[in-house]
């Protein structure tokens, strides 16, 4: 089990900072969407540069052109690239094909997928490497919570790793180990914290535990 750090509300500098305090201890960092909306995949590439031992994921939340999208994101030298699940399969297909050519990995993020467990088999299928279940930011604000969606694609997935995003904290780290996901994905979970470094120490000894 991997813990990924999801980095948003920074900039490029702030990012690089954020992942100093806590390298030791996070197994992936990601570029999140608010970031590569405003800085654009120069973002990608900065944190790759300065810290190139780190897996570096980049959440496109691809929603067309797939293997082109891939395409860039790998040349920034992201190793990870997201896709919406509510995307075509073409364009799964098209992310998952140009991800092999370059050597890197594909996670789709079943954001606003309402037929979870029929989508995640078929999105399983094409060949993905990850199939992440995310409560929004939206929905975290109303109290939803991804730890049953979890189970659901766990459930029905043969072939891709899971991974489990959206408010996740030291509180309910523990719930989610449990579920066992192969990636977790914490973002103001650590970013919030007055000692972000304690905070992601703390949640890997716990994944290390388990």
């Amino acid at each position: 089990m991997k813990l990924q750090l999801a980095l948003d509300l920074v900039d490029i500098q702030g990012a690089i900072e954020v992942v100093k305090e806590v390298e030791s201890f996070v197994d992936v960092v990601e570029i999140g969407t608010p970031i590569v909306i405003n800085e654009g995949l120069h973002a990608v590439k900065a944190i790759k540069e300065a810290f190139p031992g780190m897996t570096v994921l980049a959440d496109l939340k691809i929603m067309d052109a797939g293997g082109y999208e891939v395409m860039k994101a790998s040349e920034a030298g992201a190793d990870i690239v997201t896709i919406l699940g509510v995307a075509e399969d073409a364009s799964i297909k098209g992310a998952v094909e140009e991800a092999r050519k370059q050597g890197k990995q594909i996670l789709v993020d079943m954001i606003a997928v309402k037929n979870l467990a029929e989508r995640a088999a078929q999105v399983d299928s094409l060949g993905v490497d990850y199939i992440c279940v995310h409560t929004g930011y939206d929905l975290q604000a109303a109290g939803q919570n991804s730890f049953d969606d979890l189970r659901t694609i766990k459930s029905v997935v043969k072939s891709a790793k899971t991974a489990v995003a959206g408010g996740i904290k030291l509180s309910t780290l523990p719930e989610v180990i449990a579920a066992a996901p192969d990636l977790v994905i914490v973002g103001g979970g650590i970013t919030s914290q007055e000692d972000k470094k304690a905070a992601a120490a703390e949640m890997k000894q716990l994944i290390a535990q388990r």
